[in-house]
C-alpha cells in the first residue's frame, strides 16, 4: 500500500517569507528585468519588462505550448491574474511576445541570477549547502532545440552520413548541489550556440572557457569545487579551472590512462597508495585506493592531481567502479567525503535536467525558435522558473505545503493553471491557501462574479 502523506499543517498557520516565497522572488526578478536594456527602435507598444515577465509566467505555470497559455489572453480571469501575481498590467499575444524576445541578448538576463544568489546568501540559505568547506558546482551540457527544417544563424549543425542536416542549441548548466540536499540551486547557463561572426559549431568545451570565468566574476568571494565529468579530465581545462581559483573533483577514466592507474598500482608497493575498505549506508562492501601528487598523464608531467579508486559491491553481485582527479588534498579522513561529493555530479543530470524534461518544465519542447535568441531566452526563463521553484520548495512554508497537498509537482502544476484560469487570484498567499486548505480559505471569487 503506498505511504499516507503526512497531515497538513493548520488553517493559516504557515509564514509566506518575504524575500524567499513567489511575490518578493518576483519582485526582485521584475527590479532586475527593469534593467534590461530596450532594444526595440521604436516606442514599443509594451514595455520589455512585462514581455519577459509574461515569459516567466508561462514557465512558472509550465504551460504546454505558447498557443494553449495565449488562448485565454482576452479573459478576465487571466488579465488580473497576470497583473495581481506577475505585476503584468497589459500582456501582448503570443506572436509579439515572441518578435520581442527574440530581440534580447540572453546575457542580459544573467544580473537577475546573480541578484536571487546574493539574496540567498544574505539569508543564510546558501551556508546549508557548503560541504568539505566549500560550495559544489556540478556543470553538464543538454540540449535545448533540435530540427531538420527550422534554424537559425546561431544553429550548431549536425551532418549525419546520409547528408541530412540537422539543426540544434544545447546550454551548459552549472548547479549549487549538496550530497544531502534533493533540492538544487542553478546559476545562469551558458548557450552552446554558434558564436558571432564563427562559422564553426560551439561545443561544451568551449562554453566552458565562457562559463568559468563568468562564475567567477559573478561570485568572486564564494570558494566552489566544481564537478565535471571525464570531458573536463584534460591538462588545459585544469589550468583554466586553478586560474580562476576554483578547486575541482572531475571524473576520470583511469582505464584509459595508463599513468594514473599505474602511478596508483605501485604505490601499493612502495606506500605512496593509501587503501582504506568499509561499508555503504546500505551495508554493502566499498573501498578506496588513492593517491596525492602523481602527475595527470605522460604528456602533461607538469599538472599534479590526487586521485582516487572507489569500488562499491552493488546487490546485484556486480561492482561499481568511480575514478576521480581532484586538488583537495586526501587523507583517510576525508576520501570518502571526496567521492560523496564527486559523485552528487549527477545531480546536474537526475534533479535538473530529468525535472525539467520530464515533470512539467517541458525542456527541450519548442516554444517558438526564433531569427536571433528567442530559443535561448525561453530555455534561460525556464531556468529562472525553476531556480525560484527550487527556492520555494527548500523555503517557502506555503509551496512546501501546497507539494505535501498535491504530492507531485505535475499534479501542482496542473491544480495551479486551472485555478489561475477559473478564479480571479488576489494574491500568492491566496493561491497557495485554496490549494492547501481549499477555496473557503482563500481570498478567490470565480472568474465572472464581481470581487469585493
Amino acid at each position: 500500500m503506498p505511504a499516507k502523506p503526512p497531515p497538513l499543517p493548520p488553517v493559516r498557520s504557515l509564514k509566506l517569507r518575504k524575500t524567499l516565497s513567489a511575490p518578493g522572488l518576483l519582485e526582485r526578478v521584475r527590479g532586475c528585468f527593469s534593467e534590461v536594456t530596450e532594444h526595440r527602435k521604436t516606442k514599443p507598444d509594451y514595455p520589455l519588462v512585462d514581455v519577459l515577465m509574461l515569459g516567466l509566467a508561462l514557465f512558472s505555470l509550465k504551460d504546454g505550448s505558447l498557443l494553449q497559455f495565449d488562448k485565454q489572453r482576452g479573459d478576465k480571469a487571466r488579465r488580473h491574474n497576470l497583473k495581481t501575481l506577475f505585476g503584468i498590467a497589459d500582456a501582448p499575444c503570443d506572436s509579439q511576445m515572441r518578435t520581442v524576445l527574440d530581440g534580447v541578448k540572453p546575457q542580459r538576463l544573467r544580473p537577475v541570477f546573480r541578484a536571487i544568489h546574493q539574496e540567498l546568501q544574505r539569508q543564510g540559505i546558501l551556508e546549508g549547502y557548503r560541504f568539505l568547506g566549500k560550495y559544489l558546482v556540478s556543470i553538464d551540457g543538454t540540449g535545448i532545440f533540435s530540427s531538420g527544417a527550422i534554424s537559425c544563424p546561431d544553429c550548431c549543425i549536425k551532418t549525419h552520413k546520409d547528408g541530412r542536416e540537422e539543426y540544434y542549441h544545447q546550454m551548459l548548466a552549472a548547479v549549487l548541489v549538496h550530497p544531502d540536499k534533493n533540492t538544487v540551486l542553478p546559476f545562469f547557463p551558458e548557450a552552446i550556440t554558434k558564436q558571432d561572426g564563427s562559422k564553426k559549431n560551439d561545443c561544451e568545451h568551449n562554453a566552458s572557457k565562457r562559463l568559468i570565468p563568468q562564475l567567477r566574476q559573478d561570485f568572486p568571494r564564494m570558494e566552489m569545487i566544481l564537478l565535471q565529468d571525464a570531458l573536463s579530465c584534460n591538462a588545459p581545462h585544469i589550468r583554466l579551472l586553478k586560474s580562476n581559483g576554483y578547486s575541482f573533483i572531475i571524473t576520470a577514466k583511469a582505464r584509459s590512462s595508463s599513468l594514473l592507474l599505474n602511478t596508483v598500482l605501485d604505490g601499493l608497493a612502495n606506500g605512496s597508495t593509501q587503501e582504506l575498505a568499509g561499508t555503504t549506508s546500505k551495508k554493502l562492501r566499498c573501498g578506496y585506493r588513492y593517491a596525492n601528487d602523481i602527475p595527470l598523464n605522460h604528456a602533461n608531467q607538469d599538472v599534479r592531481v590526487n586521485y582516487i579508486d572507489y569500488w562499491e559491491e552493488r546487490p546485484d553481485g556486480t561492482t561499481f567502479i568511480y575514478d576521480c582527479v581532484t586538488d583537495i588534498p586526501l587523507t583517510a579522513d576525508n576520501v570518502a567525503d571526496v567521492v560523496r561529493a564527486g559523485r552528487s555530479r549527477w545531480k546536474v543530470e537526475n534533479e535538473t535536467f530529468n525535472t525539467l524534461k520530464n515533470l512539467g518544465y517541458n525542456l527541450e519542447h519548442n516554444y517558438g525558435h526564433g531569427k536571433q535568441n528567442l530559443s535561448t531566452v525561453f530555455a534561460t526563463l525556464m531556468m529562472l522558473a525553476f531556480l525560484i521553484d527550487q527556492i520555494q520548495e527548500a523555503c517557502c512554508q506555503y509551496f512546501q505545503a501546497a507539494r505535501t497537498r498535491l504530492q507531485s509537482r505535475i499534479a501542482l502544476w496542473e491544480k495551479m493553471r486551472g485555478m489561475f484560469r477559473e478564479h480571479l487570484i488576489s494574491d500568492w498567499e491566496s493561491f497557495y491557501a485554496a490549494i492547501i486548505w481549499g477555496y473557503e480559505h482563500a481570498n478567490l471569487t470565480p472568474k465572472g462574479i464581481r470581487s469585493g
